[in-house]
């Protein structure tokens, strides 16, 4: 029977028509690759997403305050929660620590004092327009997982086919229910090749 498909619940990795949501490891390597030759706060911005799986908007509430330079940690606020002030922090590349600091002189405004600054003034429509012209450069096939939250999913792809234990994903990605976490144990392909190797 053809008739209407009915709708899904929950987050899925998946759309309706059974198109990826996420991108591949190697994906995620094409979009840094691209990002190291783009301007200065949209590599520092991207790689901000890239390593966290942070949501746009979370990434651009961040305060040089929020980078913890010596824990090697970025400190976000989840800000789909129901209240404000729920905040998770997130081990992060030095590498990545250290182009923040370059970009945004990081250690020179907590010396002065000027903790509150944001790292990038954008509206969100901005961060996500710059995001898109990443993903373009990347060479990242047209589809529903080429944009932000396809980036925000590949990093729970990764994190999961890498071995990380759910928990642990669920605290990075600020979901409130390891069930929603438990879809990118769902991942096939490539990611559940290298999960299932575990096993032989």
């Amino acid at each position: 029977m053809n008739g209407p498909k009915p709708p899904q619940t929950g987050m899925q990795l998946y759309d309706p028509e059974g198109r990826r949501l996420y991108f591949t490891e190697a994906e995620r390597r094409a979009f840094l690759k691209a990002a190291a030759l783009a301007p200065r706060e949209v590599r520092s911005f991207c790689g901000v997403l890239q390593a966290t799986g942070c949501r746009i908007s979370e990434a651009l509430a961040l305060t040089t305050d929020r980078v913890d330079l010596a824990g090697r940690l970025i400190v976000l606020e989840s800000l789909k929660k129901r209240r404000r002030g729920v905040y998770r922090a997130v081990p992060v590349p030095p590498e990545l620590l250290d182009t923040l600091d370059l970009v945004h002189g990081l250690r020179e405004a907590q010396r002065r004092g000027q903790a509150k600054a944001l790292l990038w003034p954008w509206s969100r429509m901005t961060g996500f327009r710059r995001v898109q012209e990443v993903i373009a450069a990347a060479g990242i096939p047209a589809g529903p997982h080429a944009c932000p939250k396809g980036l925000r999913h590949g990093f729970g792809v990764q994190a999961v086919s890498k071995g990380i234990a759910l928990n642990m994903v669920q605290k990075w990605l600020g979901h409130a229910q390891l069930t929603t976490t438990a879809i990118y144990a769902n991942a096939v392909g490539e990611e559940e090749q290298s999960i299932a190797a575990r096993m032989w």
